[in-house]
């Protein structure tokens, strides 16, 4: 048999996290090093893999319940080659060091299990956001595969340059930059959702390090009931990007 889709087949090689292309990421295990993913994204594998159910300690879950903020996550461990993908948004791979990331729990795929993740409030100018009030750190030593719906734009921060990032387009940062959530409107229509520019909340970045944006912003996915009222237009609750769109994808 003949096709052009041969051309797709599996790259070998001897790195661990491995893009098989834009949106499929290629992760080997070892039989000592446990993947964490996204619950659900396995699209194939080969070897002996196991999956499981990640255990979420009790304040892990008080966190998620709380805050919207958090990830259901399973455990792959054995030896072979598992595939993961997620709507077909693209994949980037991103080494975590000593600087740590913070990162929407909505733009994860998968990371090694011998990171730490911890729930953070942002700060905010008024108290309330459509999103990225809460985030999730990621610290410690190893690799996190991040999600964009599109390729992003990296942005550098340094200390004569600070950065302005649509709240709604941001995906992940240095958690060593300082961080102000503020509206971009007049105090008078600030409570309403973008206000009369099309713009609304952004954050600020200011230090040393980096901030990852994708080309399109925190939206309900075509074709979905947006709902009415206030849930609908903040982007929270029921009808929100929170519950609507919570893997940030559409086409």
């Amino acid at each position: 048999m003949q096709s052009p889709l041969f051309n797709y087949a599996d790259q070998q090689s001897q790195d661990r996290y491995v893009v098989q292309n834009p949106q499929l990421l290629r992760v080997t295990l070892g039989g000592s090093d446990d993947i964490l993913a996204r619950k659900g994204a396995m699209v194939a594998y080969q070897g002996l893999v196991d999956f499981d159910g990640e255990y979420q300690s009790a304040n892990q879950r008080r966190a998620r319940a709380r805050t919207g903020e958090g990830l259901d996550l399973m455990r792959c461990s054995g030896q072979g080659t598992v595939y993961f993908a997620n709507l077909a948004q693209y994949i980037h791979v991103v080494d975590v060091e000593q600087e740590g990331l913070t990162v929407d729990s909505s733009y994860v795929l998968a990371l090694d299990s011998t990171l730490h993740t911890e729930v953070i409030a942002v700060d905010s100018q008024y108290g309330i956001s459509g999103s990225g009030k809460y985030q999730l750190n990621i610290s410690g030593r190893g690799k996190v595969a991040l999600m964009t719906s599109g390729q992003p734009l990296m942005m550098q921060v340094t200390p004569d340059k600070y950065v302005s990032v649509d709240a709604d387009a941001i995906v992940a940062w240095s958690t060593g930059l300082r961080v102000q959530m503020q509206a971009q409107t007049v105090n008078s229509s600030v409570m309403r959702r973008r206000g009369n520019t099309g713009e609304g909340w952004e954050l600020s970045f200011l230090g040393q390090g980096f901030a990852l944006v994708q080309p399109s912003e925190v939206m309900p996915p075509q074709n979905a009931a947006l709902g009415q009222g206030a849930a609908a237009q903040f982007g929270v609750g029921q009808h929100g990007a929170r519950a609507q769109n919570q893997n940030n994808a559409w086409n």
